[in-house]
């Protein structure tokens, strides 16, 4: 088992080889080592029907491919401001580096760093729906840290398989073969973020990251010992405090899951909280299906008695208007999976 506070263990009773290793105030702790597979699949469905989050432990990924991302995770932020704009992300380069200074929501008090995942990532080119070119977005590599690419692109592999895996466990978890979401993700366009929260001098007034739902498929999240992650609970709807657990994952269900199980499972609000003292690190993986992917609530999860609640919509101009809201401001409102609801 990995290490795990025992204070925190809970196991359910009843159950011979438990994967639901802690629920109590926390967010479900499950643990991927499980030999049972129905247990494991239920725990897995649980957890995204009553919270839409949980944490994994056991998942296979070596704790150094994450710890030497985390370490040149700080040898770049700690760079000069100067050095860092060099690979500054812009309307044509929509991904690489931005600060509070240069995003549109000043409210967020942090230092971000993207990269994609495929390279290059096909994307959709333009907003119009009768326009069906590609676009090409290419990362921008720092010169340094010099060994940040290498170090990237390596736990983006370990990323990549581990989301695959969690997506069989949630097919399954909806009575679906495990298979069911790889037609969607044959060309990803997902993609890396490093977060950097320094210390703030009036954390009262801000937050690293405001309330807000991930409008992909599913995150893979990975936060220091510092913390700062906060969930709101879909019980009472009260904001609940992410406990850090050394090598663990934290999972969220994003907006695209939540279209395609027709509301059974529900994207959630989180937000990040900030202090005066301590830097904080994270590092999300954001699981996104291909730019031609139709996002619309499955068939096998509808009928006459379920019918669809979403309008069909294309994930690329979707995630277009999304990127572009980050440079300009648009004639409409921040598009969300809400301006589909039937």
């Amino acid at each position: 088992m990995a290490d795990v506070d025992v204070a925190f263990i809970q196991e359910p009773p009843h159950r011979p080889n438990p994967s639901l290793i802690q629920e109590a105030q926390g967010i479900p702790l499950i643990d991927l080592s499980c030999p049972d597979v129905d247990a494991l699949v239920d725990d897995v469905g649980h957890a995204c029907r009553q919270w839409g989050f949980f944490q994994i432990i056991n998942h296979g990924v070596p704790p150094d491919r994450r710890h030497k991302l985390e370490e040149v995770a700080s040898k770049f932020f700690h760079l000069s401001l100067d050095e860092k704009r060099k690979v500054r992300r812009d309307v044509r380069k929509v991904l690489g580096y931005y600060d509070t200074e240069h995003t549109k929501n000043v409210r967020d008090w942090k230092e971000v760093y993207d990269y994609a995942v495929q390279e290059p990532t096909l994307a959709a080119a333009s907003l119009d729906e009768d326009d069906d070119r590609v676009a090409h977005w290419e990362n921008q590599w720092p010169e340094n840290p010099p060994e940040m690419r290498e170090v990237c692109q390596e736990y983006a592999k370990e990323m990549v398989e581990l989301g695959k895996r969690l997506m069989e466990l949630i097919a399954m978890s909806l009575g679906l073969p495990a298979g069911r979401f790889e037609e969607f993700l044959k060309d990803p366009t997902s993609t890396m973020r490093l977060n950097y929260y320094p210390p703030c001098p009036s954390p009262h007034l801000t937050l690293g990251v405001g309330r807000h739902k991930d409008p992909g498929v599913l995150t893979i999240l990975a936060q220091d010992d510092v913390g700062g992650l906060e969930v709101k609970r879909k019980s009472d709807g009260q904001w609940v405090a992410v406990k850090p657990i050394p090598n663990a994952y934290i999972i969220n269900v994003a907006d695209v899951i939540q279209v395609w199980t027709n509301g059974e499972y529900e994207s959630v609000e989180h937000r990040v909280m900030v202090n005066s003292t301590k830097e904080r690190f994270s590092i999300p993986y954001f699981l996104n299906p291909s730019h031609y992917t139709v996002v619309k609530p499955l068939e096998e999860l509808t009928d006459e008695q379920n019918p669809a609640k979403y309008r069909p919509y294309k994930w690329g101009k979707f995630q277009l208007r999304r990127k572009l809201s980050n440079f300009m401001k648009l004639d409409t409102e921040n598009i969300q999976i809400q301006h589909f609801k039937v």
